[in-house]
């Protein structure tokens, strides 16, 4: 097992749970499960967490908010996020498609941010540009699907609106599948579920009951063909 997959996964309280799952800033990146009334932890693999909380009828789908600076990542009741240290250029890059390898080696699917052509840096774009290309190329190269969502897409499917900003989507997350994000990647976690959340419902499994007009983020996604592209 690499040091990768001895990263712990930073779980979240869904409803009917009982187990509470974070990796402290100060844990050398373990994770920590902690039952309420009891007064152990015990680390967990990310792979041993994927086999925890997944209900076993549901495919396993990684929700992917790739970002330079915080990646959100997410699973079936878990949340967690990839720092990049204080690497830049091509170490970062590296570094960051390890680490999204350790997550999506085993998934049914993954489910990928797409580009939002806001306002920043131009260099920033195209190294974002970059990573996108090669987390695909991993998910190709393991055998495993992955689908694109425009950010609009996913706000629309998360808060009703595609303009909708971060905030409001941390928000309805919470409200909708009884999850708690705080701290500095919040949003990115947030982000991130609601592309696992499109994921499950594009495959039959929907996390929880979504008003038609959120539904129709799902339409407007790249989704994957046969030999599990996107595009």
């Amino acid at each position: 097992m690499t040091a990768a997959d001895e990263k712990g996964l930073r779980n979240v309280e869904t409803p009917g749970a009982h187990n509470l799952r974070n990796r402290s800033d100060g844990d050398q990146g373990h994770g920590q499960t902690v039952t309420p009334g009891g007064d152990q932890a015990f680390s967990r693999s990310r792979e041993e967490g994927y086999a925890s909380s997944r209900a076993p009828s549901r495919p396993l789908v990684i929700g992917l908010d790739l970002s330079l600076t915080c990646t959100g990542v997410a699973g079936d009741g878990w949340v967690d996020y990839i720092p990049p240290k204080a690497l830049k250029g091509h170490p970062r890059l590296a570094y960051l498609v390890d680490e999204v390898t350790s997550f999506i080696k085993k998934a049914d699917l993954a489910v990928i941010e797409g580009p939002s052509f806001g306002g920043g840096v131009a260099h920033r774009h195209e190294d974002l540009a970059g990573l996108r290309v090669m987390v695909r190329q991993a998910c190709w190269r393991r055998g495993v699907p992955y689908a694109l969502v425009p950010p609009s897409c996913r706000a629309l499917y998360a808060a009703g609106k595609g303009s909708a900003p971060k905030g409001l989507v941390r928000d309805e997350v919470s409200r909708r599948y009884g999850i708690e994000l705080e701290g500095v990647a919040r949003y990115d976690m947030a982000d991130a579920y609601a592309l696992l959340a499109m994921g499950l419902h594009h495959l039959g499994h929907p996390l929880a009951e979504v008003p038609e007009d959120n539904a129709r983020g799902l339409v407007g996604c790249a989704w994957p063909d046969t030999e599990g592209l996107a595009a």
